[in-house]
């Protein structure tokens, strides 16, 4: 059976797939009102969870507590730096097979997965480390 959506949960179903990246709910919020589509921010926020709730969304939780929403299309995987937020997408999905064999165990219906790995990317590292040489010398990294 087909789930009828509201006409706030269209929207914001149109506009994530034609934005076609993960953006949080405030960016949702403004940029329909900017579009003259505007709805209230509890709207916005009722709506993606309905829409999570029946599997049309995905959510990722990035490392300062903020959720990302993107249309379900397939699962994402990432790196994720603490000290830059710099985000990299992993190509190959490394617990696919975990997944079928835990529908398969469970009957358990899965939409999506979300596999975050949360460090420091070279760029901040180097940057660190530098930092650190600079603190046992005694200089001033500014």
């Amino acid at each position: 059976m087909k789930t009828q959506h509201t006409r706030s949960q269209k929207r914001i179903l149109n506009f994530l797939q034609s934005v076609n990246r993960a953006i949080s709910a405030q960016d949702i919020y403004v940029e329909l009102r900017n579009q003259n589509q505007g709805m209230s921010l509890a709207t916005v926020y009722r709506a993606l969870e309905a829409l999570k709730r029946e599997g049309a969304l995905q959510v990722r939780m990035l490392s300062n507590g903020e959720s990302l929403y993107s249309c379900t299309q397939q699962d994402k995987h990432h790196l994720t730096c603490l000290e830059c937020g710099k985000s990299i997408s992993l190509d190959k999905c490394p617990v696919q097979e975990l997944e079928t064999q835990l529908h398969n165990s469970y009957k358990f219906k899965i939409y999506y997965h979300t596999l975050e790995f949360f460090g420091l990317c070279n760029i901040c590292q180097a940057a660190q480390v530098s930092g650190n040489s600079e603190d046992r010398l005694g200089l001033d990294p500014a």
